[in-house]
């Protein structure tokens, strides 16, 4: 059936609004017929009632806005959002009935206006809710829940109906657009103690092997031109008989390089208190090892291994920091055909230094190429491994499971090749995950080569 043409003014007459005037003419025809004056006595009560709720008409429609906290929201956190729904006009609303949209990431726990709120977390938020709105105000319609994963989520498109007039006029449906609430992923704990392959600057908080201003005791020498009096020994000087200083180790700085695979996804994601697929480890990662490394003085960098080849540059701070969740906030899979290696690494775009983290879930042999050439390259690469153990061994067919042991000895080999070709893997596990592999990385750049006689 068509819609209901609705008048240019945007209000139209409701079926109750139509019975009256119905039932009033029915009566009045009746009455001049049958030559009755009671039927016009029960008629004068429709005609005046509804005469006296027209008489003043709502001319303006309703305004709808949506808003959201601009709060730095973190998943596993509450969030709050509000469904504006005002009244311009002059004449009251006496019904309004508002509904929205919400993102299945952001659970609603609690809706109401006025801080009445219902418990919602069963029925759901899109159902809709009804409230009044005098003459000049605003009514807020209050959300209030949980941020289930990262991401930028909906909220909305809202849309609201009001009836004036005693319910005999209602208003054309207002739409407003949907906004997007920020959730930042949430930095899993990241620790790793051990020092950088190479530092790259001069001034940084890891402790380098070059003798230079630092912390670090290195030993003790004799005084040499240059050195400064504050670094003078003097038990050592008294005991000699001859000045000697305390020689320390340069703090150098570092730059982080942490490399996203998105060329493929994996497993299904839960939210914050559910299964992690391959795009929440490796977003959640990205955003601790990021954290780590900008909180002790470094350059942190980021890269996307696919198609789009989003990249940050490097910088250092908490501005950096908040960039780089804002860059992760637009992270998602997307599979190309092509091999976006050249595409990504331009000339010139990666420090020879640098310590490349790549967080890949070796689903596509591109990517164990890439890892390959980089170490064939000379670059110190970490590979963290983000496919999430616990996936479901496929049974609903017959040969499925088969193939998936296949697959997986088929990765298991790929892996171990990549380890002969100098590529630690590594499965991210929060707390310590690098540790080990960036002491072993560290021990063999800084062992002796063998000379060629």
């Amino acid at each position: 059936m068509a819609d209901r043409q609705e008048p240019a003014s945007g209000w139209a007459p409701t079926r109750a609004l139509g019975r009256a005037v119905l039932l009033t003419g029915l009566l009045l025809v009746a009455a001049v017929l049958l030559g009755r004056i009671d039927l016009v006595v029960l008629a004068t009560p429709f005609a005046l009632g509804t005469a006296y709720a027209l008489r003043r008409r709502p001319t303006a429609l309703p305004d709808l806005e949506i808003g959201a906290a601009d709060a730095h929201l973190v998943e596993g956190t509450p969030m709050a959002a509000t469904v504006a729904v005002a009244n311009p006009d002059t004449v009251s609303y006496d019904l309004a009935v508002v509904r929205t949209r919400m993102s299945r990431w952001l659970r609603v726990e609690k809706v109401g206006f006025g801080g009445t709120g219902v418990d919602v977390s069963r029925t759901g938020a899109d159902r809709p809710f009804v409230t009044s709105v005098p003459s000049g105000s605003a009514v807020d319609l209050e959300l209030t829940g949980t941020a289930l994963r990262w991401g930028r989520h909906p909220i909305g498109p809202a849309g609201a109906r009001v009836a004036a007039a005693d319910g005999l006029l209602v208003s054309r449906a207002v739409v407003t657009d949907a906004v997007r609430m920020r959730v930042y992923p949430m930095t899993e704990p990241f620790e790793a103690v051990e020092a950088m392959p190479r530092a790259a600057g001069l001034v940084g908080a890891h402790h380098s092997r070059r003798p230079g201003e630092g912390g670090e005791l290195a030993g003790v020498r004799v005084f040499a031109p240059g050195d400064r009096l504050r670094r003078i020994d003097w038990r050592v000087s008294l005991r000699a008989r001859q000045l000697h200083v305390a020689a320390t180790l340069s703090d150098r700085d570092a730059e982080v390089v942490v490399l996203l695979d998105v060329l493929a996804e994996a497993g299904r994601s839960g939210g914050v208190r559910g299964a992690a697929s391959v795009l929440d480890t490796t977003v959640r990662a990205a955003a601790a090892i990021a954290e780590h490394y900008l909180h002790r003085g470094d350059r942190v960098a980021l890269l996307e291994y696919g198609p789009a080849a989003r990249r940050l540059r490097p910088a250092t701070g908490r501005r950096q920091y908040l960039t780089v969740l804002e860059w992760l906030l637009d992270v998602h899979a997307e599979s190309s055909p092509h091999e976006p290696y050249d595409q990504v690494f331009g000339p010139q775009l990666l420090s020879s230094d640098a310590l490349v983290v790549v967080l890949t879930p070796l689903l596509d042999e591109r990517s164990a190429q890439m890892l390959a050439r980089m170490a064939r390259g000379g670059r110190f690469v970490v590979a963290v491994d983000t496919l999430p153990a616990e996936l479901p061994v496929p049974k609903d067919r017959g040969w499925s499971e088969v193939a998936y042991r296949l697959w997986r000895l088929d990765r298991d080999t790929m892996i171990g090749q990549l380890r002969e070709h100098g590529v630690p893997v590594v499965r991210w596990a929060g707390a310590g995950s690098l540790d080990q592999v960036l002491r072993d990385v560290a021990r063999l750049v800084t062992a002796p080569k063998a000379g060629m006689r």
